[in-house]
């Protein structure tokens, strides 16, 4: 006890020296004992480093006297929850003689904690010797209350998000499966419909009411391409018209064994929103039926498709060069008839010329880059 009694004494002692070398008028003495931030000042010469001088500012912060912290090593301010390795890290800068800035908890006198930034100076004298250790500190333990509630809300948020998109996850399995369900009872009825056709064609006399069921098949083997290309897409919300008629066309032209048939493409990619891929469909599927109704049977002849987008605008060009026949009356009214409730559905314009032995049928669409990448 005696010994304490003397080390705090000799801590005094150094104190009052300290504050001695400096006259009354000092403005640094006097800035240090009136400043609002809390500062200290250690004796490293003497053993454990003890406390000479602090200020008021240091007192109000800790709620500790001046008898209870002159000859006293700082670490009286830590306490349980106290970094280890941040203690350590004071430690080593002390021992080495370097400047150390840390954040540290540390307690006040009623055992309440504060987030306390340290910062730690060795002054040396003339010789380079390390006289004292100036500490300065400042309380910031709002601003990491506030850091901790921003943590806080920010794991909720990111905690709200998963969930969020959980729940959309879910939701989109959901909506495929039920996608892909809508997709084969599509399919089963388009193949049942399919079936009933060609059934009453086999077993009907009739070879006009044959060839009328023939041309109701074909629409709706059409349908059926548009179907499976839609379903086997990433993204069922576009359609890639370019592709599909590159199937459709050769499909149509293979279908007749006709090698006098002579078909020729220009196809540029156009991803087409999917809720047009029916009526554009049947269009393609009429003008190049049409074509080869009109006049391929009779000789061959050539077939030209081009699909390609047109200052905003989208354009289907069928061409053939052929010598026409006359077509079947109550086929041509059916085609007709598709051909503008499929216009009309898609707010389409469909224009028709001859040129000599050429007939020039141009399908224009207004697809704008918005529609054309809507979902």
């Amino acid at each position: 006890m005696q010994e304490k009694d003397q080390q705090r004494t000799d801590a005094r002692d150094a104190g009052n020296r300290l504050v001695a070398g400096h006259v009354s008028e000092d403005p640094f003495a006097a800035a240090f004992k009136a400043t609002r931030m809390p500062m200290i000042v250690t004796d490293p010469n003497q053993h454990d480093n003890p406390i000479i001088f602090c200020n008021e500012a240091f007192r109000r912060l800790t709620g500790y006297g001046d008898d209870e912290i002159i000859g006293r090593n700082c670490r009286f301010l830590q306490g349980p929850e106290t970094d280890r390795a941040t203690i350590g890290k004071i430690r080593t800068a002390i021992a080495v003689g370097q400047d150390v800035a840390v954040d540290i908890l540390n307690y006040r006198k009623d055992g309440s904690t504060f987030w306390n930034a340290v910062f730690i100076s060795p002054v040396r004298d003339e010789a380079g010797a390390i006289a004292y250790f100036f500490a300065s500190q400042l309380d910031f333990t709002n601003v990491k209350s506030r850091e901790a509630d921003l943590a806080a809300a920010r794991h909720e948020a990111e905690a709200q998000v998963a969930q969020h998109t959980a729940n959309l996850r879910a939701a989109l399995e959901a909506r495929t499966l039920l996608v892909h369900e809508v997709d084969h009872r599509v399919k089963n009825n388009l193949l049942t419909m399919a079936s009933i056709v060609k059934m009453q064609a086999r077993i009907t006399t009739d070879a006009g009411r044959r060839q009328t069921l023939m041309s109701v098949l074909n629409r709706i083997e059409a349908l059926s391409t548009v179907q499976r290309k839609l379903f086997t897409l990433d993204d069922v919300s576009k359609f890639d018209m370019s592709e599909f008629v590159r199937e459709l066309v050769t499909d149509l032209v293979d279908a007749t064994g006709r090698k006098d048939i002579r078909l020729s493409l220009e196809l540029s990619p156009l991803l087409v929103p999917a809720v047009k891929a029916t009526p554009l469909s049947l269009i393609v599927n009429e003008l190049v039926g049409d074509a080869v109704r009109r006049g391929l049977n009779d000789g061959g002849g050539d077939i030209h498709v081009v699909v390609r987008r047109l200052n905003g605008h989208f354009l289907i060009r069928i061409e053939d060069t052929s010598e026409p026949v006359e077509p079947d009356i109550e086929n041509a009214e059916l085609g007709r008839l598709l051909l503008e409730a499929s216009a009309h559905q898609l707010g389409a314009q469909i224009e028709r010329k001859r040129e000599g032995n050429k007939t020039i049928v141009d399908v224009v669409l207004l697809v704008g880059d918005d529609q054309e990448n809507a979902h």
